[in-house]
């Protein structure tokens, strides 16, 4: 399992009986946990890891048609969790990774002691009775912005995401960081998040699960939030202070606090 270390570039750190594995959304990498992290160690093994095409994981092993859908990405998860060799992990997922935790959970519900998700969506689109967040045509309008100018795409959608006006440096890092990107990858990776729907999914997840959700969040609405919660049988939801859809890098220090509260309760 060496090869599934070095593709996903899967860092551990920290000490303690419990692992806890931190996973990125769409556009990001492992980076973006590690003001979170800091405050797991003493007491937990911690993982963080890229899926392949972002960050430092291996790019050639890249397939487009492994993660033409969110099981390949799900494959990569299971592909850790195996290599770790640990025998029940709590899943700390933001955005696009709560479903993929989710689908590998349902898949290997035995490998998972709790699931954290922040910002979950399991639909982006708006349908009669659901609002996701964005009409079809936004979607439209954003895939076809990636292809045909992805560094625009990328100074458009920062601010969407970050919220934080009166913090600019966020949303400049963030900028940069959706930049470091393959276009190529990340116009996928859009695809295959903005346009999956997880809804039927989520009355199979068993394992105990709280949805971290921020005040305002452009990409998941409390909504959806809401949505994600009613359908999810063991699950509880927190509605934080933070603003945004990253409250993990804006609001370090709140993520921390309401994610070592559930795991303390």
């Amino acid at each position: 399992m060496m090869n599934v270390v070095e593709r996903n570039n899967v860092k551990i750190s920290g000490q303690g009986e419990k692992t806890i594995i931190f996973a990125h959304g769409f556009g990001c990498d492992q980076l973006v946990w590690k003001e979170v992290i800091e405050e797991f160690k003493a007491d937990n093994r911690v993982v963080t890891f890229d899926y392949v095409g972002s960050g430092l994981s291996d790019r050639q092993s890249y397939s487009p048609e492994r993660y033409s859908s969110l099981h390949g990405y799900k494959q990569d998860l299971l592909e850790v969790c195996a290599a770790l060799e640990g025998e029940e992990f709590i899943f700390v997922g933001h955005s696009v990774s709560s479903m993929i935790g989710m689908l590998a959970s349902i898949e290997q519900p035995e490998l998972f002691s709790k699931l954290i998700m922040i910002g979950p969506s399991p639909y982006y689109m708006n349908e009669p009775g659901y609002r996701g967040g964005f009409d079809k045509a936004d979607i439209n309008e954003l895939l076809d912005m990636m292809e045909v100018n992805y560094m625009e795409w990328a100074k458009y959608l920062a601010p969407v995401v970050m919220r934080n006006e009166d913090r600019p440096e966020l949303t400049d890092n963030f900028e940069q960081l959706l930049c470091s990107n393959d276009p190529l990858v990340a116009r996928q990776f859009a695809e295959v998040t903005f346009t999956s729907d997880m809804r039927s999914e989520l009355e199979k997840l068993a394992v105990p699960t709280l949805i971290m959700q921020t005040q305002f969040d452009a990409i998941a609405p409390v909504e959806v939030g809401e949505y994600v919660h009613n359908h999810i049988p063991k699950s509880r939801l927190v509605v934080m202070e933070a603003m945004g859809h990253n409250p993990h890098i804006s609001d370090a220090a709140e993520t921390v606090a309401v994610i070592k509260d559930y795991l303390a309760g």
